[in-house]
């Protein structure tokens, strides 16, 4: 019987040990190759940089704006904010009293900033990763009265930078990537 099992326990081992170089080394090695090798950019975060090169951003992670002059991403729920290493979300539901006590402060601001009517959802709520880097059109166009008055630029310049700058999907929502976003309304001239 010891036969038996030693003669069962030597292929299980083998296996094991094969299973675990080939899922845990050689397929990671060889994903990671074949991004390297067809979509470098992707692969490599997306990174956005500089006329000097300097990587200011990421066209997927998002990042908060906080001068008045730019456009500004939805909340982060994502450690003190766009921490890719805490991304997580809220798992608050629409009746829960601490998404209420959260978001107040973030409608004032809006209110305080000129933002009439409606707010769009996005402009308070963060979203499931808490690292979003893409508003809705609506969250976009809710701020332009702020930034042309910053900016000294007219209302129809900003929103015209907005529209230019909404990517549409065919399959999801039309969105506004904001640092693609800010990046363009730097490169606006000023009146």
């Amino acid at each position: 019987m010891g036969n038996d099992f030693s003669s069962a326990l030597r292929p299980a081992i083998v296996m094991t040990i094969l299973f675990a170089a080939l899922l845990g080394i050689v397929y990671p090695l060889a994903m990671t190759g074949i991004g390297q090798t067809i979509f470098p950019e992707q692969a490599n975060g997306s990174l956005v940089r500089n006329a000097a090169g300097r990587v200011i951003g990421s066209t997927v992670v998002g990042q908060a704006f906080t001068a008045d002059r730019y456009f500004r991403t939805r909340p982060s729920a994502a450690g003190k904010g766009y921490d890719g290493l805490a991304s997580s979300g809220s798992n608050l539901g629409p009746a829960s009293r601490a998404l209420v006590d959260r978001v107040k402060p973030d409608i004032a601001r809006q209110r305080a900033e000129g933002v009439e009517g409606p707010l769009p959802a996005d402009l308070v709520t963060a979203s499931g990763s808490g690292l979003d880097p893409d508003l809705s059109p609506a969250a976009a166009l809710a701020q332009v009265p702020r930034i042309a008055r910053v900016r000294a630029l007219p209302e129809a310049t900003v929103r015209g930078i907005v529209i230019a700058a909404t990517e549409r999907s065919p399959f999801g929502e039309a969105h506004v990537n904001v640092l693609g976003l800010n990046r363009a309304l730097d490169a606006t001239p000023r009146r």
